[in-house]
């Protein structure tokens, strides 16, 4: 039997019998291994290999950041500014939801602590503002997923790390793309406000609306530090993670005081055990990514895909469809390390500029946060407002319909996702 056969069709059987992503990924790899006769000491030099990255240790800098923001209060000025500025447009909390999202992006790079942080607070309040359990719990997931693509991004740093692609860069091409999101679901928002008659908040005066960005004002400080010093090569991606830790650290203890250093020290834990189990999963899946690559299978469905279309957009357009499928059964960073080899493969096949690629790459996982039965945002927004996933996510179909639109624009539009990283950063792009 065809080795890739073996080691894709273990992996989804075990996936279908609700084994652990992670382990699933080990056993089918090792499974194919047996089957080729390769020593089994293959299995833990490409682990250490997946995980032998000095880009990737932005990874536990970020997750961190994201923890501090939550933990620290900062999540809270955020949604005071966001009322401020958007809060008495018609759907309010909705614009506020949507916006407070934005800009928590900037901080955590995690769309899950996007939905746990901002969604505990926003989706009982609208609850009792008087908008639909269903369109609190939508608006919370899809806008979460804002998180993976305004930068920073722990799913960029991961494409960008095992890819060799700028992080710089990708960072930069996320802003366009995910600003847009941002916007179009804001215009969703307001027209369904006008139809269900969701109320605005009063409007702030504008000594308000100054107050609270002066209140937000440090915090908003760490988009500036992370991208400018990126960009400015003064920092790689990680040191920028790291800065941006030690920043956050400043003022949450020191001026906000809004964690005792006992406090800090449950969250380092926490952080410690979460990025663990996020890397075990990236280790087991380098195995696979590794296997794939030997097995030559990105030539193989290269030439299969040329018979189709050897044209940028029709290869951008085949693997968004391919990536919608996979996104809906595994994590967005789990597809990238698994089928990098084979999406960089058609890329180059057709000519496709790398970062271009990494961003539609990054765009289309970050719906596969909202779309069972995988949908991590969505899952977690519809424990908060006590509602079925399946009910929460036709909610949300109105505006994954909507980034999808916005992601097949991105693919005909790929000039205009790398006009800042062009501007900017030049000798990487």
């Amino acid at each position: 039997m065809n080795p890739l056969v073996i080691l894709l069709g273990s992996f989804f059987i075990l996936v279908a019998l609700k084994v652990p992503v992670a382990f699933a990924l080990s056993l089918s790899s090792m499974i194919t291994i047996t089957h080729l006769g390769l020593p089994f000491m293959s299995v833990i030099n490409q682990m250490f290999a997946s995980v032998n990255s000095f880009p990737l240790l932005a990874v536990p800098f970020f997750l961190l950041l994201g923890r501090l923001m939550n933990d620290g209060g900062i999540t809270d000025r955020l949604v005071r500014v966001s009322d401020a500025l958007v809060g008495h447009v018609r759907g309010g909390l909705g614009h506020v939801n949507v916006m407070v999202s934005m800009l928590f992006a900037g901080l955590s790079g995690s769309a899950a602590a996007d939905t746990a942080g901002i969604g505990s607070m926003l989706i009982p309040a609208m609850k009792k503002a008087g908008y639909d359990t269903d369109f609190s719990v939508a608006i919370t997931a899809a806008s979460s997923t804002l998180g993976v693509i305004i930068p920073p991004s722990i799913m960029m740093v991961i494409y960008g790390a095992m890819g060799t692609v700028s992080i710089g860069a990708l960072f930069l091409a996320g802003l366009l793309p995910g600003v847009v999101i941002g916007l179009v679901q804001m215009a969703y928002t307001y027209f369904l406000a006008l139809k269900k008659g969701y109320p605005a908040n009063p409007k702030r005066s504008p000594r308000d609306m100054l107050r609270a960005l002066a209140h937000a004002a440090l915090p908003m400080m760490l988009p500036v530090i992370i991208l400018g010093g990126i960009v400015g090569g003064v920092f790689t991606a990680t040191e920028a993670a790291a800065v941006a830790v030690v920043y956050g650290m400043l003022l949450i203890v020191g001026v906000y005081r809004s964690l005792s250093l006992r406090q800090l020290v449950r969250v380092f834990g926490d952080s410690v055990v979460n990025y663990s189990l996020a890397m075990f999963a990236v280790a087991n899946a380098g195995i696979m990514g590794w296997l794939i690559g030997y097995l030559d299978a990105p030539e193989a469905i290269a030439s299969l895909i040329s018979g189709i279309t050897a044209s940028a957009t029709g290869v951008l357009l085949l693997i968004v469809a391919l990536l919608l499928i996979i996104g809906t059964f595994l994590s967005p960073i789990t597809a990238i390390i698994i089928f990098l080899p084979i999406i960089q493969g058609l890329g180059e096949m057709a000519g496709v500029h790398p970062v271009h690629l990494g961003i539609i790459v990054v765009l289309t996982l970050s719906l596969g946060m909202v779309t069972p039965p995988y949908g991590i945002c969505l899952l977690i927004a519809s424990d908060i407002g006590e509602i079925s996933a399946p009910r929460a996510f036709r909610a949300a179909l109105p505006l994954v319909i909507l980034t999808l639109i916005i992601i097949v624009m991105g693919v005909f539009l790929g000039d205009v996702l790398l006009f800042l990283p062009r501007l900017l950063m030049p000798d990487f792009v």
